[in-house]
This record gives structure tokens, C-alpha cells and sequence, in this order.
């Protein structure tokens, strides 16, 4: 069986490296013998995706285009799946390894690892770990969580369209958003998306904890440009207050919202039972992170801030 299944990849990643254009589903179950051999549609299906989704496990990329015929079709393109000469010191290496167990706790373990088994088949020198079979409390750790990662991290490197269903914090129900994937990034423990929003003609940052049901893909190419340069970071701590100019003032429920107590520019315990008074900055999108915080968090002033806080409680007692 071991030796059926690699002879299938093989066959399947020659027929994606040598062609000169998409090949479809059809051709490619056409021209591999084991292919021919499935009993039914499904079954090639199932057996053709499992192939794909290992070929790009061992490193092979492959990209996912409508051919002429305006079906979808797959190839591998040579300049694409070729590695330079590795030319790595050890202090490199040794930032590499340390780089890949941040996934550790994530479902990107095994691509972690197996990138630097690759690195190191082609050049990369052996590093000393310092940390091994160590339990050591600065080594990195980046949580996930949400069920939309793997799918976008995918699309992203893919470069394929998707649908899914997003409920803002606004909202008590959900709307499709059709989205061109740009790029990932972590920030204060949430993970966010990039993106151009279809509908919507222009750039979107989605939370992906907001992202309810399945992340579908879509075929066809991207409609719009990808920036160089994707500030998901800079764009997230805008909306959240990170560059605000004013100051609100809020009280907060004794041992509660301790991200909030993070931000604070000054903060007065005690000033009503079991409530503390904080002053945080205050800038676009902050009404929508308070709301996060639910009856543990009461606005002082601005007025302004107050009522859009109180507007967004209401419109999601209202769903």
C-alpha cells in the first residue's frame, strides 16, 4: 500500500511539474493509472485532494487556475519549486528552530517541522537547542484557536478567493463576506485576516473568532492587486484605540478586564463598590472592544463613547 501511495504522488507531482498549462481533474485522472482505477467519481475525489494536500505537505507548490476551457486546473511551476542554494549560519539556524516551535501548540507543527527537515536536507547546519527537553517559560507560544485558520492560511498561500459567514460586533447575525485572502497576524492574543472585500470594493482586517461556520473556497484568480507591504497590526490598533490622541474614562468591575487595565494611562481603585475608575486612550473602534467586556465595563465620558457603547449593547439584545 506504501508503495502503491508513492508511486501515485510521484506520478501526480510529474504531471503537475511537466505541464505548460492548467491540467483539470479529468485530464489528470486520464493520464495517472491509479486514477483510472477508482471505482467512482467520489472515490477519485476523495483520493486526488488527499494526494494534493500531501504533495504540498513535502514542499511542492502548487498553484489552483481556471484553464482555457474555464475549468479549474492545477500545476506546479518549476521556478516555483525550486530552492536555492541554502547558505545559513548557525546563529540563523539556531533563530529558525526557535522560530518553528513557536507552532508547537498550533496545527502547523508538523509543517514547521517538516520545513526544517527540508532546510536541513539542503544545506542548513545542525543549531544547538538550548531549550531541549527543557520546559522553558520565555519560549515562544502562539495559541490557535478558531477553526478558520488552517482554511485561510491556505488561501492565503494559495491565493484563492473564499466565502464565509461574519458576524460583527455590531451584529446578531451573521452576513457572507466574499474575501481575497492577503495575510495572517496575531495581536493581543486574537488572530486577524486581510483582505479585499469583494462586495465591498476595498480592504477588509477580519477576526477570525467572528468567522462562524466553514471558510468555502472559491475558484477564479484575484480581482484586485496585493499590496507589497499588508499592516494587519497597524490597521487592528487603529480600530482598537492603539494611536488614539483623547482619553475616555470608564469604570471596570474590581478583577475584571485585565486587558483594559493594560491600557490604562491612570487608574483610581475603589471609587464605587466593587468598581475601579480607569482612564485609556481613546480612538476609532474603541466603543467596539468595550462592548467585548460586556456589564463589566460602564462609560464615563465621553458622551459620545457612552452612546455607542450603549447602541451596540442594545443592537445585539435586539437579535
Amino acid at each position: 500500500m506504501a508503495i502503491a501511495k508513492a508511486e501515485r504522488l510521484m506520478n501526480l507531482a510529474l504531471c503537475l511539474l511537466g505541464t505548460r498549462r492548467p491540467l483539470s481533474k479529468r485530464e489528470l485522472r486520464g493520464s495517472i493509472e491509479a486514477y483510472m482505477e477508482a471505482g467512482n467519481d467520489e472515490s477519485f475525489n476523495r483520493m486526488f485532494e488527499r494526494d494534493k494536500d500531501d504533495l504540498r505537505e513535502l514542499g511542492l507548490v502548487i498553484e489552483t487556475v481556471e484553464n482555457l476551457e474555464g475549468e479549474t486546473g492545477y500545476l506546479a511551476r518549476r521556478d516555483s519549486n525550486r530552492l536555492p542554494p541554502v547558505s545559513l549560519d548557525a546563529e540563523e539556524a539556531a533563530a529558525l528552530g526557535l522560530a518553528a516551535k513557536v507552532w508547537q501548540q498550533a496545527r502547523l507543527a508538523g509543517a514547521a517541522s517538516g520545513a526544517l527537515q527540508k532546510l536541513r536536507a539542503g544545506g542548513m547546519p545542525e543549531a544547538e537547542d538550548p531549550y531541549e527537553g527543557q520546559h522553558s517559560a520565555i519560549e515562544p507560544r502562539i495559541p490557535v484557536h478558531e477553526a478558520a485558520f488552517e482554511p485561510l492560511m491556505l488561501a492565503c498561500r494559495d491565493r484563492r478567493p473564499v466565502v464565509f459567514d461574519y458576524r460583527k460586533s455590531t451584529a446578531a447575525r451573521p452576513e457572507t463576506r466574499s474575501v481575497e485572502p492577503w495575510a495572517l497576524e496575531c495581536w493581543r492574543g486574537h488572530w486577524y485576516l486581510a483582505g479585499h472585500d469583494r462586495d465591498r470594493g476595498e480592504e477588509r482586517v477580519f477576526r477570525l473568532s467572528r468567522i462562524t461556520g466553514k471558510v468555502r473556497s472559491r475558484a477564479g484568480s484575484y480581482t484586485a492587486e496585493v499590496p507589497d507591504v499588508v499592516t494587519v497590526r497597524e490597521t487592528v490598533a487603529g480600530w482598537a484605540g492603539e494611536s488614539a490622541d483623547r482619553t475616555a474614562v470608564i469604570r471596570l468591575r474590581a478583577g475584571a478586564g485585565y486587558p483594559l487595565r493594560a491600557k490604562a494611562t491612570a487608574t483610581r481603585e475603589g471609587v464605587a463598590d466593587g468598581w475601579d475608575e480607569l482612564e485609556i486612550p481613546y480612538g476609532h473602534g474603541l466603543d467596539a472592544w468595550l462592548v467585548e467586556f460586556g456589564p463589566d465595563v460602564v462609560v464615563v465620558e465621553p458622551a459620545g463613547l457612552r452612546a455607542d457603547v450603549v447602541d451596540r449593547l442594545r443592537a445585539v439584545a435586539a437579535g
